[in-house]
């Protein structure tokens, strides 16, 4: 392994908190920045963690000639104008999802990659989580066989959550689904189509003037045979937090549980009817990782279940996916490489759900992907 090490900082420290360990632990990472505008907050986990450097303002972070890369895990409307910033300050990116909240700023953000060759990257949990690297490895091993369909949910009760939840969109925010039907055979979405179903409250209508309780779109793969289904929900919808993803093939299909827990089922071609599903406890993947980070697959920053970000909780942990999202970042600087998902990847990923909402507005109008999102 390489001996360099890439000077981070991260930027927003409620669920981002969660990430602090785990770069201080990364052999080729020194975090040597942390961002919050909370002074007080700011300070409690600088003096618990040891880092020197606390910045309240986001301009003046960008300024510190210290700093190759952000990782930003503010709230979702920042997300595009904080990347845009950085990558003109000539700092490379890692972001939580979505990559943006417009089309618009989707392109700059590749543009600006294209432009400087810095390098950015969406770090969406679920294509690093230890199901969808289960899965991942059944297909690259051709135990699925002919890959035949993908489908993916995200579904989460966002009552009580502050600021810009309220009412938003269920398709604004799923790259949770987007992001895994795409990655396992690294596909891209070359058009849309998207049927909103059902009404929320009225009280949350007016925020986006988006009524729809469910947003169901379709995704059809460029230079593919594929298709794919995903589903969202955020208000007035009862279920149990779920992001779920299944994978149909000619020889196995992999199925999530409908309960947070349980084992995933497997479905084996051409045995006897009973025995075609199998319940199987998914494997964890932490050999895939630098030895001092495989503990943060199973466990998060904090020691008791009162201080982890409700993200954290709800998602079970998001799979261990955690430690995984940072090496890839990491470890792509450090190679000069290209992590997945990259700009162009994030882009194509991120407009599916923009794009799928006005497809949902307008009744399931066909929406092409943007040529700045394909390759």
């Amino acid at each position: 392994m390489s001996d360099k090490k890439i000077n981070v900082a991260i930027v927003g420290l409620g669920f981002g908190a969660e990430f602090i360990p785990i770069y201080l632990k990364h052999p080729n990472a020194n975090l040597v920045a942390i961002s919050q505008r909370n002074e007080t907050k700011l300070n409690e986990l600088a003096d618990a963690f040891g880092i020197e450097k606390r910045y309240t303002d986001y301009d003046e972070l960008l300024k510190d000639p210290d700093i190759d890369a952000v990782h930003i895990n503010t709230p979702i409307p920042d997300h595009g104008i904080q990347s845009i910033k950085a990558l003109k300050a000539g700092k490379h990116v890692a972001c939580t999802v979505p990559m943006a909240t417009t089309v618009e700023e989707c392109e700059e953000i590749v543009r600006l990659t294209e432009e400087t060759g810095l390098t950015y990257m969406m770090m969406e949990t679920v294509v690093y989580a230890r199901e969808f690297l289960y899965m991942k490895e059944l297909y690259e091993n051709g135990d699925l066989g002919k890959v035949q369909f993908l489908k993916a949910s995200h579904q989460q009760d966002m009552d009580g959550w502050p600021n810009y939840w309220p009412g938003l969109p269920p398709m604004h925010y799923a790259t949770h689904c987007v992001g895994p039907v795409l990655a396992l055979t690294r596909g891209e979405a070359e058009y849309v189509s998207c049927f909103g179903s059902g009404t929320i409250r009225e009280e949350l209508i007016g925020h986006y003037n988006s009524p729809f309780a469910v947003e169901t779109t379709h995704i059809k793969f460029k230079d593919s045979d594929l298709s794919a289904q995903v589903y969202r929900s955020l208000f007035d919808v009862a279920r149990q937090y779920r992001e779920s993803f299944e994978v149909y093939g000619s020889k196995k299909s992999v199925e999530w549980p409908l309960i947070e827990g349980k084992p995933l089922v497997v479905h084996t071609a051409k045995k006897p009817e009973p025995e075609i599903p199998e319940e199987v406890e998914s494997p964890d993947f932490a050999k895939l990782l630098p030895d001092e980070i495989q503990r943060f697959t199973t466990q998060g920053v904090y020691d008791t279940d009162d201080n982890q970000h409700l993200s954290f909780t709800q998602g079970a942990g998001h799979g261990g996916s955690h430690p995984h999202l940072v090496h890839v970042f990491v470890d792509a600087l450090v190679r000069g490489t290209s992590p997945y998902p990259n700009a162009k990847q994030s882009a194509n990923i991120t407009c599916v759900g923009i794009l799928a909402h006005e497809s949902a507005l307008k009744g399931g109008e066909i929406i092409k992907l943007p040529e700045f999102t394909l390759s």
